[in-house]
């Protein structure tokens, strides 16, 4: 698996994933326990992990939905 997002804003992450799902991607959101603990103050980032084969399609797909992306 490889990340393709990270934030710490729920709704980003929520669209994102909803994004891939809707193009057949499977993705895993990573952090989410650590995120829970800290108490939602936002200082952990989640991350969204794809697999390597869907990884090129999958950055495309939020890019072309105005998803700011690291490099």
């Amino acid at each position: 698996m490889r990340q393709l997002y990270r934030t710490t804003d729920m709704a980003n992450m929520a669209f994102a994933k909803a994004l891939l799902q809707g193009e057949d991607i499977d993705c895993f959101e990573m952090d989410v326990n650590m995120s829970v603990l800290e108490g939602s103050i936002g200082i952990f980032p989640r991350r969204l992990m794809v697999g390597e084969d869907d990884f090129d399609a999958a950055r495309a797909a939020l890019l072309d939905n105005g998803f700011s992306l690291e490099e």
